[in-house]
């Protein structure tokens, strides 16, 4: 192991809290990878609940007395939706003794419950299962973009810093254009030229706007180590420029694109959340925490809170957890702290 990686490692193993944050971090992957393997949360399609039904603490006093049939007739128990008496009541009427058939409250497993751990949404789903499968979509978005932009940043920016001339102006030039428009109008705009949905769309247009940090940061790590004495003695027995950049030079910057995908990889989850909530993220079909949250806007009207709930619990946990793990990451990595 690099002696440089292996100070680090011991610095952040002495770190209670680092390692806490790095045991939740590494917990999301791994199960964003069950889910994805389809191991866990992959029913949680089917509708197993009642309609909003409440969490398991809140079964006792979310349920509300049945309104009289006069009063029902009068005001629909949907505000939202006034027809949705009228079709009950037809329903109701076209089945022998005006009572719902079992498949009324007949789930695709079984009977309905009336109450979760974590409350169901407005069709029946598990919370806790949407919630698992939303971290699937939010860690491989986040660590997909931030790998991906990482990896543009880094190839650009020792281009320009290693060779520097016409191509680190050109670089440059492209550097300062991104740089003049707000970010979140740049991935807007990008989301809008390439009108469609999907992980891999997020996943390009979240990489192909975040690049600029690290590039920025890498040009300046190979403008500095180019000049030290071990490349150029790596020079002077004959190594080529690929060589240089990548055995020699980059083994010492690569702390600086490990921050860096660590603080990219908090950011794009942010993001993936607001695409996903202006419509510009999964297609219909998927799930994302940013669609959870779009869907709880509408459920807030009605007080029915816990979807909200158990998507933001979920994001605060893992970007709170990588926020921790990248500040430890920065102080573990410096090579002018004392061992």
């Amino acid at each position: 192991m690099n002696p440089i990686w292996g100070l680090a490692w011991r610095r952040l193993r002495a770190d209670f809290v680092a390692m806490a944050a790095l045991a939740v971090v590494a917990g999301f992957i791994v199960l964003a990878a069950l889910s994805g393997l389809g191991l866990v949360a992959a029913d949680w399609e089917q509708e197993v609940a009642l309609s909003h039904a409440p969490p398991s603490l809140l079964a006792g006093t979310a349920a509300a007395p049945a309104p009289a049939p006069a009063q029902a007739a009068a005001l629909p128990a949907n505000e939202f939706d006034p027809l949705a008496d009228d079709i009950a009541a037809l329903r109701a009427a076209l089945r022998p003794g005006g009572r719902l058939a079992d498949a009324d409250v007949q789930g695709e497993g079984g009977a309905r419950k009336t109450s979760l751990p974590f409350g169901a949404d407005k069709w029946g789903h598990d919370i806790l299962r949407k919630t698992v499968k939303g971290a699937q979509t939010s860690v491989v978005v986040g660590l997909a973009a931030a790998v991906l932009a990482v990896a543009l940043g880094t190839m650009c920016g020792a281009l320009s810093g290693y060779y520097g001339g016409w191509l680190d102006d050109a670089f440059n030039w492209f550097y300062s254009v991104f740089t003049a428009i707000p970010a979140i109008l740049m991935i807007l705009a990008v989301a809008a030229v390439l009108q469609q949905k999907g992980v891999a769309t997020i996943v390009l247009i979240l990489g192909l706007t975040g690049w600029t940090g690290p590039y920025r940061l890498m040009r300046a790590e190979y403008l500095k180590h180019k000049a030290r004495d071990y490349v150029l003695a790596a020079q002077a027995i004959g190594a080529s420029d690929w060589r240089r950049m990548a055995h020699h030079i980059f083994p010492n910057v690569s702390h600086v694109a490990l921050v860096q995908l660590a603080i990219l990889a908090v950011g794009f989850i942010k993001a993936e959340v607001i695409l996903s909530f202006l419509g510009f993220g999964v297609p219909v079909g998927d799930v994302s925490w940013g669609s959870m949250l779009n869907e709880a806007q509408q459920e807030l009207l009605l007080g029915k809170w816990w979807q909200l709930a158990a998507a933001s619990g979920a994001m605060l946990l893992l970007v709170t957890a990588l926020s921790l793990l990248t500040d430890a990451m920065r102080d573990a990595l410096d090579p002018k702290a004392r061992p």
